[in-house]
């Protein structure tokens, strides 16, 4: 399995129960593609450097994981067609990375 993260950003205008909600889904789409979930850093509303679909700001969640990439292809899909998120981006670790991550915990 090789290490992810990935950062959601919702439309700010979306209450906090939606967006649990819709995280949770999206978690649930990791591990059921046989996925492990890492890390959960919530940054909360930051305002962009430009308008985004007509918004000026955002709520950042980022999720470390690990997985194949039949997961990573599945997450992304299902971010893809979410209404509530603005943008996504996945990207793939180093495997140093991940080694020194699981040597601190």
């Amino acid at each position: 399995m090789r290490p992810y993260e990935v950062v959601v950003i919702f439309e700010s205008s979306t209450d906090a129960q939606l967006i649990q909600t819709e995280l949770d889904r999206f978690l649930e789409v990791i591990r059921s593609n046989d996925g492990t979930v890492g890390a959960i850093d919530r940054w909360g509303r930051r305002p962009f450097a430009y308008e985004v679909n007509h918004k000026r700001e955002g709520y950042y969640v980022l999720v470390g994981f690990a997985g194949t990439p039949a997961t990573v292809a599945e997450l992304d899909r299902q971010l893809g067609l979410a209404d509530v998120v603005l943008r996504h981006k996945i990207i793939r670790l180093p495997e140093k990375h991940a080694a020194a991550t699981a040597a601190a915990k």
